[in-house]
């Protein structure tokens, strides 16, 4: 008897037991059994509230944009796209990306390499210099531009004596999109090449190889991904630069306009269905790019597994 009454006490279950469903257990009791069905209903709250921020704020505009454009059809959106201007401006954005995504590129692997290789007096101010254009206004970057090459800027009696013109002009346009597209591939080359070990560069330098074997053939290999994701964001940034490049180029229809402000200068002459095609331009652009990153994550994510 006094056995089964043992057995008995044994085989009860205590209050806070997750099978019973009892009460009794705190904050760190009960094991995960508790937790779920309690909070499951906050989680659906939050997850509601912030799929509907975002659906507010990004994806409405976002599909508007392409339903606007083509409301009338694809004909009034092609002849949009085949008007002069159009093109003009379209040629004006590709131009300034062919021309400003490589030079920040090299800018940026050269001083990642030798902001990570080494130290040096002044490496934490050069740092927080490369984050400048992050924190500045874009508008505030075309006024800058506009003091230092405009008639009374600092640089004037210079570029009058050469006959060279920057401000409404095209060298302002690009001054302006290097600034504000400066950091990104040095940012993102910077954690990485820090983290890599350097070991396998003084071997490849023990054997011989001089520095540009040791880059292209050691380290390029390594942080190849990320220089592809900087320069994807280079490339988007430029296209997309609006603040800067009004202030520096005049937006002049036909000579300095680019893509975005062929979106306003449309919009504020009540070529609305102009405007829209332009944006949907420039948002297939931004969603490509999204889609490339994404892309290219994956990859890397699948190579450091693989590794």
């Amino acid at each position: 008897m006094r056995q089964q009454g043992v057995g008995r006490r044994r085989g009860r279950r205590p209050l806070g037991d997750p099978a019973r469903g009892g009460g009794g257990g705190g904050l760190g009791s009960g094991g995960e059994g508790d937790a779920e069905p309690v909070d499951t209903w906050q989680k659906g709250l939050l997850v509601g509230i912030a799929a509907s921020y975002v659906t507010l704020v990004v994806l409405l505009p976002f599909a508007n944009v392409f339903l606007s454009a083509f409301a009338k059809g694809v004909g009034p959106f092609v002849e949009n796209v085949l008007d002069p201007d159009f093109l003009h401006a379209m040629k004006m954005t590709l131009i300034l990306a062919a021309i400003c995504v490589p030079l920040n590129t090299l800018f940026g692997v050269v001083a990642a390499v030798k902001i990570a290789r080494n130290d040096f007096f002044g490496k934490s101010f050069l740092i927080s210099l490369l984050d400048l254009p992050f924190s500045i206004s874009p508008v505030v970057v075309g006024l800058m531009l506009v003091l230092l090459y405009g008639r009374e800027g600092l640089f004037a009696p210079i570029l009058r004596e050469y006959g060279f013109t920057v401000v409404f002009a095209f060298p302002g346009m690009v001054l302006a999109t290097l600034f504000v597209t400066l950091p990104f591939v040095a940012r993102e080359l910077i954690p990485l090449l820090e983290g890599l070990d350097p070991a396998e560069e003084e071997a490849a330098r023990t054997l011989g190889a001089n520095d540009l074997e040791v880059f292209f053939n050691v380290t390029l290999p390594n942080i190849k991904w990320g220089l592809l994701y900087g320069v994807i964001l280079t490339n988007a940034r430029a296209v997309g630069e609006f603040g800067a490049i009004s202030v520096i180029s005049g937006n002049i229809i036909g000579q300095t306009q680019t893509l975005t402000l062929f979106v306003e200068s449309a919009y504020k002459e009540y070529n609305t269905e102009g405007a829209y095609a332009a944006s949907v331009l420039l948002s297939t652009i931004a969603l490509l790019t999204l889609v490339l990153k994404g892309w290219l994550e994956r990859i890397a994510a699948r190579e450091r597994g693989e590794a």
